[in-house]
């Protein structure tokens, strides 16, 4: 049987605290809610003109889970390996423009997490379906690791997983619903990260998906 949405109360508890997670991260249960119906319609926005794809790895393999990017560059893996690009190599254009409400989440869930003054340039926005996963990695692409990720979730729940810097750190796992916002810097900044596959269900704002919006300092 798939995981099925019922607890409608949980759509508008928009303050569940904050779980640490490690030494400069941390869990803001909920703290998304309140921009979640307005974030999902800029992420449609944003896909009608950048739309998503799975990429491939530079070892040759697609990716399950389906990207895209807004902001001043986009993050894309392909043959020739990971990195941010101005424009996107899809439409050959530039990615779209990082929306205000994007922004000031990120602001303010880094702030409530001792990260004061964040000020994205990037997101990467990924979209996962049943069966979708993310391995675990660093974040190494930016400029300046000196600033911190902002990463919320939207959609169907998921299993996070969170290490430390060396890949053989134990991964805990941490369940993350609509809403929920992880924020990671300073000694964490470096930690590997990654979902497990994604359980089938059915939510009432984003039916069987999921959706992670990754904000980041890239330049």
């Amino acid at each position: 049987m798939p995981y099925i949405w019922a607890t409608m109360q949980s759509l508008f508890d928009t303050d569940g605290g904050m779980e640490a997670l490690g030494p400069g991260a941390a869990v803001l249960r909920g703290r998304a809610l309140p921009r979640g119906e307005a974030l999902l319609a800029a992420i449609d926005a944003i896909a009608a003109a950048a739309p998503f794809r799975r990429m491939t790895t530079p070892g040759g393999f697609e990716m399950s889970v389906a990207m895209t990017n807004c902001g001043l560059g986009g993050w894309i893996t392909d043959r020739k390996g990971y990195r941010y690009t101005g424009v996107d190599p899809e439409t050959g254009r530039p990615w779209p423009a990082m929306p205000a409400a994007f922004l000031a989440l990120a602001r303010e869930a880094a702030a409530a997490a001792g990260f004061a003054g964040f000020v994205p340039d990037a997101c990467l926005i990924n979209r996962y379906e049943p069966g979708a996963r993310l391995s675990p990695h660093q974040d190494k692409d930016e400029a300046d690791y000196g600033h911190p990720i902002v990463s919320v979730s939207l959609g169907l729940p998921a299993t996070f997983q969170f290490g430390g810097p060396k890949r053989s750190d134990p991964l805990r796992k941490v369940r993350l619903h609509h809403g929920d916002v992880v924020v990671w810097g300073g000694p964490s900044r470096l930690a590997h990260h990654g979902v497990l596959a994604l359980k089938d269900g059915e939510h009432p704002l984003t039916g069987r998906r999921r959706f992670n919006l990754t904000l980041r300092k890239a330049f």
